[in-house]
């Protein structure tokens, strides 16, 4: 069968590994000099299919908490290349600068979908 021009096949198989992945343990949090996924998207944890739900201003808190993390991150690493630190090249202050930029970025998107849609939704006729 084919949905979206996605086959069923691709389809399961891709459900496979994101239950394999959500068995893993997760992955240590940032510390200085490791570059973890943009905004912490491949930290996430992992998906419970209990009774327990995950309420929407919780994961919106987590999220900015991660972006929030990621730029804080990224300027340390600017500073302390920026004082000499030999231990931060150059490369790796750039690519975490270019990850926090793209998960604020991603952040300022979702905020503008999230107010257009509030402002669709007050025009709506009762």
């Amino acid at each position: 069968m084919n949905v979206g021009g996605i086959d069923s096949s691709r389809i399961e198989a891709m459900m496979a590994q994101l239950k394999a992945a959500a068995t893993k343990p997760a992955a240590p949090a940032l510390g200085p000099g490791s570059l973890g996924g943009v905004g912490g998207v491949g930290n996430a944890a992992p998906v419970n299919e209990g009774p327990s739900k995950v309420s929407f201003s919780d994961a919106l808190k987590n999220s900015l908490e991660q972006v929030s993390n990621s730029q804080k991150h990224a300027e340390e690493l600017g500073n302390r290349f920026a004082m000499g630190d030999d231990s931060v090249s150059l490369s790796d202050t750039m690519i975490a600068m270019q990850k926090s930029s793209i998960a604020f970025q991603a952040t300022v998107q979702v905020r503008n979908k999230l107010v257009s849609a509030y402002h669709e939704i007050m025009n709506m006729q009762v």
